[in-house]
């Protein structure tokens, strides 16, 4: 694996790349009605904003999985940390250690620029990914639960 595989920072050009990756994501999660987003937003919160970061994974030069993170702060620990908002690799290039890699590649990132932590969320039916989880040592954090506001319930709270 170590031979094949490499990782690459993502470029403008890649949006429709990150797109596409997204769109497998939620079809995996079941969730695809859910994905308003294009490749203009991609290039511009990612590449204009700088809001996120996205990194590749390339078997023998080739996309086969992606990860898309940015930057929160905990109050707690003082410091900077990591949200892992999206990680996938495509099946058919599953069980070859390839998404262990690329958390692997993020957790490097966070240590090399100081971070205290790094977290995610994951669906709850999800097993699979749970058992992953669990087996790199990550604590589910089950006494904490996400609240969101979107859309027009977000419009209604910024009034």
């Amino acid at each position: 694996m170590k031979d094949r595989l490499t990782f690459r920072d993502a470029e403008r050009k890649d949006a429709p790349l990150i797109l596409q990756f997204v769109k497998e994501l939620a079809e995996y999660e079941k969730m695809s009605d859910e994905v308003v987003a294009d490749e203009n937003a991609f290039a511009y919160w990612i590449f204009d904003r700088q809001k996120a970061e996205v990194i590749f994974a390339l078997e023998d030069g080739k996309e086969v999985g992606f990860a898309l993170f940015f930057h929160n702060f905990s109050t707690f620990v003082g410091r900077a940390g990591i949200y892992l908002e999206d990680v996938f690799v495509r099946p058919e290039y599953r069980g070859k250690g390839y998404g262990k890699a690329l958390l692997k590649k993020v957790a490097a990132i966070a240590k090399q620029r100081g971070c205290g932590r790094m977290e995610w969320a994951c669906l709850n039916w999800n097993k699979p990914s749970i058992d992953f989880y669990l087996s790199l040592g990550a604590e589910p954090m089950s006494e904490w639960t996400v609240y969101r506001v979107a859309g027009m319930t977000l419009d209604q709270l910024a009034e």
